[in-house]
């Protein structure tokens, strides 16, 4: 046995027992929290508990923030009552609509209540935002205005308040991965994601109509009674159309005395519709390090439940932190594949000859043109476990196959139409054939034509578990 053999049987070895001891750290955090149903859950079906599935919305997916912006301004700008919004960060400087996010939220202010609900910042500035850039951007914010924004320091140690909602006078709400805010890029990119000398931004979010806007409320005003101690009345939202829908969360337990347990649905939402996938598995996310989830993804690869079983995945060429987390896990899934073809990464660029890539924010997963979730969370430990998240769950064929479609012509630089046949076939056909051309273009030192490439994985397995190890130490 060669001295790199070696090296290589040591590395899966030691990825393999780092991997066991992180699963089994969090089997038994969720086993003492009386949780653990939501990683030994059954395939298929709604997640379990509060809130239920509810019947009679509507959901309309924003692709990009040159159409998720406008439509959150429009909303806001349409508000009578009140405006809850909850983030990560804001940027009272935000172009958002015709104006600035400032500008708007104060205009709304002068005739409804605006009530903005903030993470308050890492507490050491070895991370951005830290507790002294958010009350800058508070000052900068209400200064001047009727704008109520409060901080919420209630986290785990290293770990944040993620998720993003936008709520309008009980009866709309937007939920997604785009921040109201210019921190660490420029959201406002548009389908073609151009050359601009900065950034590219892909990114979704849904805007809801109907009963389930009444559980994202619900939600924002369990946190808001925790950080101020004032009860909100939510609305009861009137049925707006056909779609049945659930909103899931991640809050991690002992953070909120109302939910002192936490909820662990998002996650559990994810493994049974990956038990249950029969021929599609997509996914686009800023991150994939969840060793609960990749397990179960690397055993479908490795008895796919049909021989036309396909699953792509679309990341960041460059994630902003976790590089090495998501590219050792791509290399226990291409390993899973063993070559079969059934499993392609890929990652999206700005086309032309100084190509820079875009940065996919977007946290969205389809499963056999059947199941779609859409909303704040990654694929990863942070998402699953220990920020707060939410996103919206619908099991509804004719939303996720239109919601694919849009996506996959956006990224394969086509009409929807022209992608209407057997997925398996466009994966094979187009998808692949596409994505390793241009990556053999941009290694051969060409202009790129596509936005698509193909993402190379590593081979270490150690470093897969990165992050993973690092909630391990500080998620208690």
């Amino acid at each position: 046995m060669s001295v790199g053999d070696s090296i290589t049987r040591i590395d899966q070895a030691l990825g393999e027992q780092l991997e066991r001891i992180v699963v089994a750290h969090h089997r038994r955090r969720l086993r003492r929290i009386g949780r653990l149903d939501a990683l030994d859950t059954p395939a298929g079906g709604w997640a379990a508990g509060e809130p239920p599935p509810r019947r009679g919305n509507r959901l309309e997916v924003f692709v990009d923030g040159s159409e998720a912006l406008p439509a959150i301004a429009r909303a806001i700008e349409g508000a009578r009552r009140h405006v809850w919004l909850a983030g990560w960060h804001f940027t009272p400087e935000l172009r958002i609509g015709g104006t600035t996010l400032r500008e708007l939220l104060a205009e709304t202010a002068e005739r409804a209540e605006v009530r903005v609900l903030a993470w308050a910042g890492a507490p050491l500035p070895l991370f951005h935002p830290d507790r002294k850039e958010v009350r800058q951007m508070r000052e900068r914010l209400v200064e001047g205005t009727r704008i109520a924004c409060v901080l919420d320091r209630r986290e785990r140690p290293m770990h944040c308040h993620h998720e993003k909602l936008v709520i309008v006078d009980g009866r709309v709400a937007f939920v997604g991965g785009i921040d109201l805010t210019t921190l660490g890029g420029d959201r406002l990119d548009t389908p073609s994601h151009p050359a601009r000398g900065r950034l590219g931004w892909h990114d979704a979010a849904a805007r809801l109509e109907g009963p389930a806007v009444g559980d994202v409320a619900d939600h924002f005003a369990l946190r808001w009674l925790e950080v101020t101690g004032e009860k909100l009345e939510s609305d009861t939202a009137e049925p707006a159309g056909g779609v049945e829908l659930q909103v899931v969360r991640t809050v991690p337990n002992s953070v909120y005395d109302r939910l002192p347990h936490g909820d662990f649905r998002i996650i559990e939402s994810y493994l049974r519709a990956v038990r249950s996938a029969e021929r599609l598995i997509y996914f686009e996310s800023q991150f994939l390090w969840s060793p609960e989830l990749v397990e179960v993804l690397a055993e479908k690869l490795r008895r796919p439940p049909a021989d036309d079983f396909r699953m792509i995945v679309v990341l960041p060429a460059h994630p902003k932190n976790g590089r090495e987390d998501t590219r050792g896990q791509l290399g226990v899934l291409a390993e899973a594949d063993d070559g079969a073809g059934r499993f392609l990464p890929c990652t999206l660029w700005q086309p032309g000859d100084e190509a820079e890539p875009v940065y996919v924010h977007a946290k969205i997963g389809i499963v056999d043109d059947r199941w779609l979730t859409l909303g704040s969370a990654n694929l990863n430990e942070h998402s699953f476990f220990n920020d707060t998240e939410m996103n919206v769950v619908a099991h509804d064929p004719e939303l996720a196959r239109a919601v694919r479609l849009r996506l996959w012509s956006e990224h394969l630089g086509c009409e929807p139409g022209e992608l209407t046949g057997d997925p398996t076939r466009i994966v094979d056909e187009r998808w692949r054939r596409l994505a390793e051309e241009q990556l053999g273009r941009r290694r051969r030192g060409e202009a790129t034509t596509h936005r698509l490439q193909m993402l190379p994985h590593i081979s270490r397995r150690a470093k897969g578990v990165l992050g993973p190890l690092n909630g391990f130490f500080v998620d208690g």
